[in-house]
């Protein structure tokens, strides 16, 4: 049967083939084998439909249908399955938190190096979801949240999936070191290799990937950070470890409902195999947010309005998690879940409007230090020339 099965397949993308303007393989409203003068009338291609073990002597009624493309082959949606293929929404999140950290950074603004890293950070994160939807089409096909992906309903091929992969991540990594700097790239190629080669084998081994993928959602901020300031402080580790808190409430929420489908396709989860940790993880984290939102005036990253303005947005966080913990079922996951994708953004613009400098005005290779009656201007930057040779510092007194 199912030889047969095959044989009639491939027949059908034949005749498809042959007759692509006329007509598409035959309707017919009883399957038999036309007999005398039907069969010579009869179009090859309804021969093709016809079962050879029935009676030959029962009439056939013929329906031509007019030949109709595939839906999935009309080039004007190739644009959308790309679209679909980098997970366009999550990479937007990916390149907004880029931005905020870009934007707190303690250095002065560049447009130019400014869109460079925002815009190679999001191609990298396209090929790192690109090669992650490649790696796991079988295992998408048995979940209802993914069975409608790009590659698993055939829209597109595993080649282009892996051929888009390679060119946004080569022309991403390229953006970063020559537009931006060496430390932006190697964090993007390190964060690249921790999805694509850690994170999404780990899912179907241990409850760990959630850690392992935390520490990916927090490394955008970290080359956000180091694209502008060109280094790494303590002020880009708050940005990047509320990023990394955050996400255990919000995919712990997200994975609560959606426990069948994991289990189903072998994804080993805290909600699946460990509720109760899932629960605790989800509270614990919240409650670090909060934390992590007051040490930030401590390190010179905010003023200390940041504190007062945040507190009933993370207290409000906080009790969303509480009752997630204390009566886990669908709806309290599902306000936790709702509520997360509007805590972050809220978190980052209040980390925006309390940013303790704005260095757009001031010149990043003049460093000015003030003693008691004179201000030192310092120009470490600038290559001596001239009489500066004999005099490298130049002092400027000046009365209070």
């Amino acid at each position: 049967m199912f030889r047969n099965l095959h044989k009639i397949c491939a027949c059908d993308y034949i005749s498809a083939q042959i007759f692509p303007g006329q007509i598409n393989p035959i309707r017919l409203s009883a399957a038999a084998r036309p007999t005398g003068n039907a069969t010579q009338n009869a179009p090859a291609a309804a021969m093709l439909h016809m079962p050879p073990d029935l009676p030959r002597n029962q009439k056939v009624s013929v329906e031509y249908l007019p030949w109709i493309p595939s839906p999935y082959a009309h080039l004007g949606k190739k644009f959308n399955q790309y679209k679909k293929l980098s997970k366009f929404r999550l990479t937007s999140l990916v390149v907004i938190t880029t931005m905020g950290g870009y934007a707190m950074a303690p250095a002065a603004f560049d447009l130019t190096t400014f869109v460079m890293c925002s815009v190679g950070t999001g191609l990298v994160s396209a090929a790192a979801n690109s090669i992650n939807q490649y790696h796991e089409v079988p295992f998408d096909s048995q979940m209802s949240r993914t069975k409608n992906r790009v590659l698993v309903t055939g829209q597109m091929t595993p080649l282009q999936a892996v051929g888009f992969a390679a060119v946004s991540a080569t022309t991403g990594l390229c953006m970063l070191y020559f537009g931006v700097n060496g430390l932006t790239a190697a964090l993007g190629a390190g964060n690249l290799f921790l999805y694509t080669s850690v994170y999404t084998p780990m899912k179907r081994m241990s409850i760990a990937n959630t850690w392992v993928g935390s520490v990916v959602g927090a490394i955008p901020p970290l080359m956000g950070w180091a694209g502008c300031a060109g280094s790494l402080d303590a002020g880009a580790m708050i940005l990047a470890g509320v990023l990394y808190a955050w996400q255990f409430p919000h995919f712990n929420a997200l994975s609560w409902n959606l426990r069948p489908d994991y289990s189903r396709a072998g994804y080993r989860m805290m909600a699946v195999t460990n509720p109760d940790l899932c629960r605790r993880t989800a509270l614990r984290y919240a409650f670090a947010i909060g934390g992590l939102s007051m040490m930030a005036p401590l390190l010179d990253v905010t003023n200390y309005w940041f504190v007062l303005e945040t507190l009933p947005l993370n207290a409000y966080f906080c009790y969303l998690a509480y009752k997630f913990h204390h009566k886990s079922d669908s709806g309290s996951s599902r306000k936790l879940f709702r509520f997360s994708l509007i805590h972050l953004p809220a978190l980052m613009l209040l980390f925006l409007a309390n940013k303790k400098k704005w260095y757009f005005t001031e010149n990043a290779d003049e460093k000015v230090t003030k003693s008691d009656k004179t201000f030192m201007s310092l120009l470490p930057t600038s290559p001596p020339t001239g009489l500066q040779n004999v005099l490298p510092v130049a002092v400027t007194a000046a009365s209070r």
